[in-house]
């Protein structure tokens, strides 16, 4: 059965992995939502056929990146089959320390940053320890990216994917705004270790096969903001994009679950 058939019959799709790059777990302080715990999301997964969701809990990007990074790593032992952890750093809250606690830690497979809720700009020292770690693990850092903000605009991403080329940084959004995409896509042709990550309230499928087709299927990479955003209304948008069945399947789980290996490949 396709992808397509699936959805309209209302089942769940099994013949692709979908791997959702930018999901979070818990309340959120400025407003309030439903079900906002891992046994509700995992419903929904199930019900969307999500196999695995890389999350960050709220309380981790907002208020209290420690207390926070222990309930992600809590969410993900009890479920390591459906979650990955990003280990939040708060440029304000001892990001060395932080490092040294989870980064060895299997529940965790990439680095969330969020500048803009850490009113911190994505080029200050303080993220220095996050891009040493970076380049020398492989490990994939989700930042947060939205033109015209003074913390983690286009321009501001580019410049730590130019200081730090071994890095993998996904921009979180990919610009968030119409013209945020076409200055993410400009960025990406230019520094290969830049990635693109789709979720937002302004991104449709014709801008997703326009990042497909001029950055490649292997540098962007489907997220949902799940459960901030409604997982069934980002997954619609690449499942109905009209991108190549190949193109799809890399941008839904394909480079997802490449570049979450990189702890098999220290171990080796």
């Amino acid at each position: 059965m396709s992808i397509e058939t699936a959805v309209w019959s209302r089942r769940p799709q099994t013949g692709v992995r979908i791997v959702d790059a930018h999901a979070h777990a818990g309340p959120y302080s400025l407003f309030f939502i439903p079900e906002a715990g891992p046994e509700a999301m995992v419903r929904v997964m199930d019900r969307c056929g999500v196999a695995h969701a890389v999350l960050s809990s709220h309380l981790a990007i907002q208020l209290d990146a420690t207390e926070g990074n222990a309930q992600t790593a809590e969410i993900v032992r009890g479920a390591p089959d459906r979650f990955t952890g990003y280990l939040t750093v708060n440029p304000w809250q001892d990001p060395v320390g932080e490092l040294g606690r989870w980064g060895d830690d299997p529940c965790f497979g990439g680095i969330k940053l969020h500048p803009d809720l850490h009113d911190y700009p994505l080029t200050g020292r303080r993220y220095a320890p996050v891009w040493e770690f970076a380049q020398r693990t492989g490990c994939p850092v989700l930042t947060h990216s939205y033109d015209g903000s003074p913390y983690n605009d286009l321009a501001q991403v580019e410049e730590v994917a130019v200081r730090h080329p071994g890095a993998t940084i996904l921009a979180g959004h990919a610009g968030a705004t119409p013209l945020g995409f076409d200055l993410a896509i400009e960025a990406a042709q230019r520094q290969p270790g830049l990635m693109l990550e789709v979720c937002g309230s302004f991104n449709t499928g014709p801008d997703i096969v326009r990042m497909v087709t001029e950055v490649g299927a292997g540098r962007v990479v489907y997220g949902s903001d799940f459960p901030f955003i409604d997982l069934r209304m980002s997954l619609g948008r690449v499942i109905f994009s009209g991108l190549a069945e190949e193109d799809r399947a890399a941008v839904l789980g394909g480079t997802m679950t490449r570049l979450l290996q990189w702890r098999s490949g220290l171990e080796r």
